[in-house]
């Protein structure tokens, strides 16, 4: 009778709960072929997180650097300039100096600094030319002796002009200070530090420094992740890009540990989201809205890793678009009750899919757990989203994907979504299921005694249908 009871629970909590699915701010999804899948130790190349920071000359850009590096004191971080990647300059060009260009992209010598990064990105040491602005050459002075970091930050007005530089970084900051500011900065160093009449500096600004910004510095404000208004000056941007570099670094590493861990790109919109949905003064309709956006975002990214295969369509202008199709034998997992909340998101994205449901029950209070499940008969044949928004101590989410291959299904064919993600749990599934797929939106600092997901957002199930107890500060079951 005990097993009947359950039985009912799971078919009356079938029923969808209807919150709203909103559809502002998704981000493009984008296919990919499944790739065979190593153990999580193998191959694993530890790369660093790489900063890009670009912006016209005398923005402000070495000071915001110079913070941002003060701020990471505990981490290993380096700094490469793209001014020590100029070219030599030839005689003929020594000979008209004031004509040459230094704001110009072919003033760089951008094969080197590629070689540079290709180096530093693989664990390899690295001597960085130290550029003579004097004679015009790289090799009057030692390079200097850049060692593997954790954290590369790349600065230059033109880093962000191509695209193979580009390709490396992890984010990119723009710094944009007013144009008079700039002038006023460049004309006190010039006749400052450099000894250069006034008349000069105003006429080498005229004719090749703005020109230069307004056609190769400027366009590529467009690629910055971060625009920093008025430089080292505002430090409150700097202060967010800073916590923003922590979370990802945090995340960073993991993903080096894990090939099969994804974390979706992360914006200062979903920073936005994960704000609002972790504030426990944040309304139940309030915390379902942006929860549900999230949740899209993620659903959509775990859509991604699926199998496609290739099709050419004619198209209303009788022309053949050539694309892909979309996995058909796929079927979504919930775990019992917070995963439910998952549920809409996937219908939206796959019209009529197939949903089973895990529920996970703690039996006193040995730790020991029952499970029951009610899931497609043909299971063994599809691709599974699993569907739970908490990975904490991953003690239920191996329970659940335990039940999934003993069920036939290939563990390589399985994608767990969840929205945060504490690093005990990653390490429990990723090294439990090296082959399996986790993509999640956030990776959080920990648990705490309790076993909670800290910061966390609390009873995800509770907030999101309606039932918050006064019991929520108690010893939870661990996840």
């Amino acid at each position: 009778m005990e097993s009947k009871s359950v039985v009912d629970m799971i078919e009356a909590s079938s029923g969808v709960h209807f919150s709203g699915f909103h559809m502002n701010g998704l981000q493009e999804r984008h296919s990919e072929v499944e790739q065979p899948t190593t153990s999580a130790t193998e191959n694993v190349v530890m790369q660093p997180f790489v900063i890009g920071v670009a912006g016209g000359a005398a923005s402000g850009k070495t000071t915001v650097c110079d913070m941002i590096i003060q701020q990471l004191h505990d981490q290993r971080v380096v700094l490469v300039n793209q001014d020590s990647f100029y070219h030599n300059l030839t005689p003929e060009e020594l000979a008209r100096v004031h004509e040459y260009n230094f704001d110009h992209p072919d003033a760089f010598d951008t094969e080197q600094l590629l070689a540079s990064m290709d180096k530093l990105r693989n664990g390899q040491a690295v001597d960085i030319p130290n550029y003579d602005f004097k004679s015009y050459k790289n090799n009057v002075f030692p390079p200097r002796r850049v060692n593997p970091s954790d954290v590369i930050i790349l600065e230059g007005i033109l880093i962000f002009h191509d695209p193979r530089v580009r390709e490396l970084m992890n984010m990119k900051i723009f710094v944009d200070t007013d144009a008079d500011v700039r002038l006023a900065r460049r004309i006190r160093r010039d006749t400052v530090e450099k000894n250069r009449d006034i008349g000069t500096v105003l006429d080498q600004y005229s004719k090749f420094v703005k020109p230069a910004f307004d056609d190769f510095i400027l366009p590529t404000k467009k690629y910055a992740d971060i625009i920093i208004p008025r430089g080292g000056d505002n430090h409150v941007a700097i202060d967010l890009i800073v916590q923003h570099i922590r979370t990802k670094l945090g995340q960073h590493d993991l993903c080096k540990i894990y090939p099969n861990l994804y974390v979706i790109q992360s914006t200062f919109q979903i920073r936005g989201m994960h704000t609002l949905i972790r504030d426990s003064q944040t309304t139940k309709h309030d915390f379902v809205f942006y929860a549900d956006r999230l949740i899209r975002l993620v659903v959509e990214h775990g859509l991604g890793h699926l199998p496609f295969t290739e099709k050419q369509v004619v198209t209303p202008t009788e022309s053949v678009y050539t694309g892909v199709d979309f996995c058909k034998r796929l079927c979504g997992v919930s775990v019992i009750r917070s995963g439910e909340s998952m549920e809409n998101a996937l219908r939206a994205c796959c019209k009529g899919i197939k949903i089973g449901k895990i529920l996970i029950h703690r039996e006193g209070d040995n730790g020991q757990q029952l499970i029951y499940e009610k899931l497609p008969q043909d299971i063994s044949d599809r691709h599974v989203l699993l569907l739970d928004p908490i990975l904490g101590t991953g003690n239920s989410a191996v329970q659940a994907i335990s039940l999934l291959l003993r069920k036939g299904v290939p563990e390589s064919n399985i994608i767990f979504l969840n929205l945060i993600s504490a690093p005990q749990g990653i390490h429990v599934v990723c090294k439990s299921f090296p082959r399996l797929k986790i993509v999640t939106s956030e990776i959080e600092h920990g648990l705490n005694e309790y076993f909670r997901v800290i910061p966390g957002m609390g009873e995800f199930g509770d907030r999101y249908f309606g039932t918050d107890d006064d019991d929520q500060q108690g010893v939870a079951p661990p996840k």
